[in-house]
């Protein structure tokens, strides 16, 4: 078995843990064609949302979803989660217990890397081997790629976000779905999440799944100098993300900031705008599928990385290119 612990939203499952789904599948399907793919879900899930994630995990190829479905389980706890993740992987013999890398999937697959005694292995990005596992995975922020052997019979992946595609499986099935209650102890739920609050609109989620994100660097001047870039993000439908020198500033709060200490985005554009494009920031923009720089610096690693590149000052050029979208969209 190849077990993937699956986050979800309100719309399904998770981007990132979607993501996940596929790199586990591509692997069973080139090494590990002897093994399931099943993943798991914990805590309850009420209809619509019930069926959204048996869709995308239907999507994904996944044949078993194993629900942890108990009331203990409604909020978050990483020793509770791990508690249901390795009953299960005991229970089917799991290969590789995989899930996104996020900070909950990190933390959950921490607990059960050490309540298994077994290898883990954070960032993947591919894998090279299987007998034994030899993983590729980021490491410095997304600036070195490491390459990691894995010994022993089981262990445990995060899947770097971002880092690959979700690609849908070629033929979608229809997963069996079993419901169970894990043995969980009083210490599995001493520490939980009790209360959430909610955030500021147009936080890092928004940012992290837009498809069209408009980045701003030290170029942008003050903090008064984001009204163009605010105009064409709103033409475009997109996201607006900065460098870390622009929270630092105060010109813009640190949940917009793309980077190694920020967000790591995946649009199909990224509009960079007066970023030098420091490494720590390509950390977080390099899997854009299409990159505009915009910077007066034609040496810039932005402009040298970009797929395009306009030379000039963006409060001249970003004005301009605001009002020839606006007359094609008339």
């Amino acid at each position: 078995m190849i077990l993937v612990l699956v986050e979800t939203d309100a719309e399904g499952v998770t981007l990132t843990s979607r993501e996940a789904l596929s790199f586990a599948r591509t692997l069973r399907d080139s090494d590990l064609a002897d093994h399931n793919l099943e993943a798991i879900v914990v805590g309850p899930l009420a209809d619509p949302l019930r069926s959204l994630v048996l869709t995308h995990l239907g999507g994904q190829g996944v044949t078993v979803v194993h629900h942890a479905d108990d009331e203990r389980l409604s909020s978050y706890g990483a020793a509770a989660w791990a508690a249901s993740v390795v009953e299960v992987a005991t229970a089917g013999s799991a290969r590789l217990v995989i899930a996104s890398g996020t900070p909950r999937g990190n933390e959950v697959l921490a607990h059960v890397s050490t309540r298994l005694d077994i290898l883990m292995a954070a960032n993947v990005i591919g894998v090279d081997g299987t007998e034994p596992l030899i993983v590729s995975r980021q490491v410095m922020g997304g600036g070195v790629f490491e390459e990691m052997r894995l010994e022993g019979d089981v262990a445990a992946l995060s899947v770097a976000g971002h880092a690959l595609d979700a690609i849908p499986a070629a033929m979608p099935t229809e997963p069996e779905v079993r419901s169970f209650s894990p043995a969980l102890t009083d210490a599995d739920l001493l520490t939980r999440v009790v209360r959430t609050e909610a955030k500021e609109a147009g936080g890092t989620d928004a940012l992290t799944s837009a498809r069209v994100v408009v980045g701003a660097g030290r170029g942008a001047g003050s903090a008064d100098g984001f009204g163009d870039l605010l105009e064409l993000t709103d033409i475009l439908g997109g996201a607006l993300g900065v460098s870390r020198v622009v929270t630092s500033l105060g010109w813009r709060p640190h949940h917009e900031q793309v980077g190694q200490t920020g967000s790591r985005i995946s649009p199909d554009l990224y509009v960079a705008c007066g970023i030098s494009g420091a490494i720590q920031h390509w950390a977080g923009c390099q899997s854009a599928k299409t990159i505009l720089a915009i910077n007066t610096d034609a040496d810039a690693p932005m402009v040298t990385k970009a797929h395009y590149a306009v030379i000039g000052d963006l409060h001249e050029i970003v004005p301009a290119i605001n009002e020839e979208l606006k007359r094609r969209l008339a």
